[in-house]
């Protein structure tokens, strides 16, 4: 059973987002694995421990990129490719999945394909769909469970968080699932597994390598344009001791602040 988990590299969740000449920047904060990519990666691990096949990550964006796919070698993914071109500069979700869709038929066979529920930079969460329409495959989200995958019959089962509680849901394979936190605990990568990615070559896909329609990537294919970037606005805000000789006067005092203050 092959499966391929799309990964985005993004700043570390700490990090400070920061607006200069109308550009987003996180200063020099450290890139890494988009946390809920993890899931996805640890799952296609755990699926190829137990029907055998291969798990390989794919991901699109700057070269520096390759970081994030070594991160997943070290786990223990066998394959992982960079979707990497200039022509893909500016392009919106869908392009971004038109082309992961691209690289995902490049893969070859190929049975599953897993994405986080969400990246955390841009927290769409569009991605998985657009891909699974693209690919003309199954689209399930918001996975807590894969019950269970009956690789003869090409079928898989899962359980979908809701806000009612879960769905149990039956699809024909391929599909294309995104998972949420819950799913598994996510692994670290092993000492020879560091030392083993710290010496590979990633593989680079550029735009040609996966018969990409240059009209439909990059800023000028974008249905989505950033007209404007600016930081949110400093909220001033200031601090009032309110006093009293003794509790039940703090809190008379604190009761006409507010009735005074409008709050209630």
């Amino acid at each position: 059973m092959n499966v391929v988990a799309c990964v985005k590299q993004t700043p570390d969740s700490a990090a400070k987002l920061q607006v200069e000449n109308k550009h987003v920047t996180w200063g020099d904060a450290p890139l890494i694995v988009n946390p809920w990519d993890e899931y996805a990666v640890e799952e296609s691990l755990l699926l190829k421990e137990k029907f055998g096949g291969k798990a390989v990550a794919i991901s699109m964006g700057p070269e520096t990129a390759v970081e994030a796919l070594k991160t997943c070698l070290a786990v223990g993914c066998d394959e992982t490719y960079l979707v990497s071109d200039p022509v893909l500069k500016g392009s919106d979700v869908s392009s971004t999945a038109y082309a992961l869709a691209k690289a995902i038929g490049k893969v070859g066979e190929v049975d599953l394909a897993l994405f986080g529920r969400q990246a955390i930079d841009g927290d769409s969460g569009l991605t998985a769909a657009q891909v699974a329409r693209y690919l003309g495959w199954t689209l399930l989200t918001y996975v807590i469970k894969i019950v269970e995958i009956d690789p003869a019959a090409k079928t898989i089962k899962v359980e979908r968080m809701m806000e009612e509680g879960r769905q149990v849901c039956t699809a024909k394979l391929p599909a294309v699932v995104s998972v949420v936190k819950g799913i598994n605990e996510p692994r670290y990568p092993s000492f020879m597994g560091i030392r083993k990615a710290a010496k590979a070559t990633i593989p680079v896909w550029k735009a040609a390598d996966l018969g990409l329609d240059t009209a439909k990537i990059g800023a000028a294919a974008a249905a989505v344009a950033w007209v404007d970037i600016y930081p949110m606005p400093v909220k001033e805000t200031k601090v009032e001791m309110i006093q009293g000789s003794s509790p039940a006067e703090i809190a008379a005092n604190l009761v006409d602040k507010i009735m005074a203050e409008k709050v209630i």
